[in-house]
């Protein structure tokens, strides 16, 4: 018996599918079979798709008014709470994801980004000033926020649907239209959520989406169209510097959320159960494939041994497996080339010496899921801030240990990187929770918990880890331009 043919995943332009150039493959990294077909964009679907969103801006979209937007938001919000489960089925066949996860976190959140940023935009106050000048008279001065224009959003593979819509909701707000440039490991919730765009309400060509690759392919075409007027990535940093490049040329902002090397530091009076189960959360959380994951533990010499006994045991209950299964906890890498990655990090920090506590390797699944993008989970200890393994980004669920004696050095050691985006204290002396946390070079610091965010609060990196910030007021200030009107009363 033959089987069905593969999903076709066609890019979506003006309210219509459109086909590719070419075709390429997506890839489970549960058991390495292929899901999907994948339509890829040439040069000239870009085109098309770029001329698409001017065309919308030049139409009734771009006299839409604030509470229309907000509007449209919030029923593109309904509607996806109303087809959650296609949207988990979406995100699962892509990333392996354990269902649970992806249901209570990518989906929920997805729904929420377009709530909240309908609130702020709803409530979103106009900046004005009344002026007295020194010849007596008066001048009445607002500034009138327009729309950025054509931004071409490029989303990751890690959190594809949670990512997009936390780009796409503010963009959309501030009246902007989109071409959406997904992963070419993770294209279908993007191609699903035009299809809620446009149930919603929305008018053809405000949201687009491109699928294929970076260099000489949709990405690249993207990035240096003309026709766009700003950038919104979420990525390594490699590929950033690369968007950036192709930006400059013509002077387009951009905003960028990009890789992160995150310390936690855990002082003696910590909560220890608190505190272990927090860590073995951002250490493993989606296998370590969030931005915000911890990286590096710095652990007061006092309580190391505890500390790194207690994570072990957490790590040890982690459940690799299939998506569906009620009992998974933790799903695949994104792909095979990823593990490689992944291993060749763990390679190398045996090779600096690492002593292993936990993982280290490739787990053995079964026949079924051999050509899945599996890695266990990894802890190390006697590593120093010197080794590669604790510079370098690696993006998978592992965590070097490290000793420190006082704070100033615990402060000097989370501080030794070219990265900047978050960083987490764990103490029980908010004191020095509060000091700590202000003295970290980073984005955003936690204490005593960690992903906990309101999503009115800035959200980005320093250093390596991104420029610009997202999140409530920051992402409308980056999505709209001031018009300034100046009245001389």
């Amino acid at each position: 018996m033959s089987k069905p043919p593969l999903p076709d995943i066609e890019n979506f332009i003006d309210g219509a599918y459109v086909a590719g150039s070419g075709v390429f493959d997506d890839v489970s990294p549960v058991d390495g079979s292929s899901v999907a077909t994948v339509q890829e964009a040439g040069a000239d679907v870009v085109d098309m798709a770029v001329r698409a969103a001017r065309k919308s801006l030049e139409g009734a979209w771009g006299s839409s008014s604030v509470t229309d937007r907000a509007r449209l938001l919030r029923r593109i919000a309904d509607r996806i709470e109303a087809r959650s489960e296609e949207f988990v089925a979406a995100e699962v066949r892509d990333t392996g994801k354990p269902e649970s996860l992806v249901r209570d976190l990518d989906v929920a959140r997805a729904a929420m980004n377009f709530r909240a940023f309908a609130d702020t935009i709803a409530s979103s106050p106009l900046s004005s000033y009344l002026t007295d000048l020194a010849d007596g008279r008066q001048a009445l001065n607002y500034a009138v926020p327009k729309p950025l224009g054509v931004v071409a959003v490029i989303v990751p593979w890690n959190l594809p649907l949670l990512l997009l819509t936390w780009k796409v909701a503010p963009a959309l707000a501030c009246g902007n239209a989109v071409v959406v440039k997904p992963s070419e490991e993770t294209p279908s919730s993007a191609t699903l959520l035009a299809e809620i765009i446009m149930e919603a309400g929305a008018p053809a060509g405000v949201y687009n989406v491109v699928h294929g690759f970076g260099p000489g392919s949709a990405g690249e075409f993207l990035t240096a169209h003309p026709g766009i007027d700003g950038v919104t990535f979420t990525g390594e940093t490699k590929t950033g510097s690369t968007i950036m490049r192709a930006a400059a040329s013509h002077v387009r902002p951009v905003s960028f959320e990009l890789g992160g090397k995150n310390a936690a530091i855990v002082f003696e009076d910590a909560n220890i159960d608190a505190t272990l189960d927090g860590l073995a959360r951002s250490i493993f959380l989606n296998t370590g494939q969030v931005c915000l994951c911890t990286e590096r533990v710095y652990v007061h010499s006092s309580i190391f041994d505890e500390v790194a006994a207690g994570l072990v045991q957490r790590g040890q209950k982690l459940r690799l497996g299939r998506p569906d299964e009620p009992t998974t906890t933790t799903g695949p890498l994104i792909s095979r080339q990823h593990r490689n990655k992944v291993s060749s990090y763990y390679d190398l920090a045996v090779a600096e010496g690492a002593e292993v506590l936990l993982g280290g390797g490739v787990p053995n699944l079964g026949a079924d899921l051999d050509g899945g993008a599996w890695i266990e989970p990894t802890l190390w200890a006697g590593l120093d801030n010197t080794a590669r393994v604790v510079r370098e980004e690696i993006f998978g669920p592992v965590a070097a240990l490290i000793p420190f004696d006082t704070e100033d050095e615990a402060v000097r050691l989370a501080n030794d990187t070219d990265y900047g985006l978050a960083a987490a204290v764990w103490t029980s002396n908010l004191e020095r929770g509060h000091r700590v946390a202000q003295r970290m070079r980073v984005g955003m610091a936690w204490v005593n918990t960690w992903y906990l965010r309101d999503l009115r609060s800035p959200f980005g990196g320093n250093g390596l880890s991104g420029i610009g910030r997202e999140g409530g007021e920051n992402s409308l200030h980056f999505y709209s331009i001031p018009t300034n009107v100046c009245v001389q009363l």
